[in-house]
């Protein structure tokens, strides 16, 4: 299986989702909707949240070096397709320096994580992990993200738990943009035609719609009109 099938595989199943703790937003259903109807915006954010951004977006954590290294590794865990972008077309650095920005929590491990990287890169090549070429960019990340079950190495323990990390916030990052999502190929609730209960369950339960409601129930023409009863709870329409 392809890599970026195995990690939608991942997301699907919500390993990514589960392991990155989201603060929850308190939304004023009022607020919103007057926020959306009178800025003509649909960005979707309450006046508070939209200052939170801000504020957020303001500050400043992580330096360039670390943004463009961070950058690198999101395009070695997703990278583009025929079919889709990388994670840097998606903007998920943008979203990682947000979300460290955030989360305070994710701060020390990341800059820690980006350290021991360009450490070990320095160790085999003499370079930072972003001089590195691919294929020793290759080598570094295979041993953190498939390390050997018999021979874990526990030096790298600290790189696999940064790479754990930074895949989590790749993937989340990622599949919540609208890139992510029609790489997926999720494409929501939609209407759809029922036919009501199929004939062969019917006929297992020895039930049968009567033959009056045929009409009504099951043309598809009509599927647009809405249901009426008379007084005594008779269909009409």
């Amino acid at each position: 299986m392809k890599r970026r099938e195995t990690l939608k595989t991942l997301l699907i199943g919500g390993i990514a989702g589960a392991t990155i703790p989201m603060q929850g937003c308190k939304t004023d259903a009022a607020e919103h909707v007057e926020e959306v109807l009178t800025s003509g915006s649909l960005y979707g954010r309450t006046p508070s949240e939209k200052n939170h951004d801000e504020r957020v977006n303001g500050e400043e954590f992580l330096n360039e070096s670390e943004i463009a290294t961070i950058a690198t590794l999101c395009d070695i865990i997703l990278p583009a397709t025929p079919s889709a972008g990388s994670a840097t077309d998606a903007g998920v650095p943008e979203f990682i320096d947000f979300i460290v920005k955030d989360l305070p929590a994710h701060q020390l491990p990341i800059r820690g994580g980006l350290m021991w990287l360009n450490g070990e890169s320095t160790l085999r090549y003499n370079k930072a992990f972003v001089d590195c070429s691919d294929a020793e960019q290759k080598s570094i990340i295979d041993d953190i993200a498939y390390p050997d079950p018999e021979n874990k190495k526990p030096e790298m323990s600290q790189g696999r738990a940064f790479f754990r990390r930074m895949r989590n916030l790749t993937l989340t990052g990622y599949y919540t943009t609208k890139m992510g999502i029609d790489d997926l190929g999720y494409v929501g609730n939609r209407p759809n035609l029922w036919d009501g209960v199929p004939q062969d369950v019917l006929d297992k339960h020895g039930l049968s719609y009567p033959e009056e409601w045929m009409p009504k129930f099951v043309n598809h023409d009509n599927r647009d009109i809405q249901a009426e009863w008379d007084e005594q709870g008779n269909l009409i329409s």
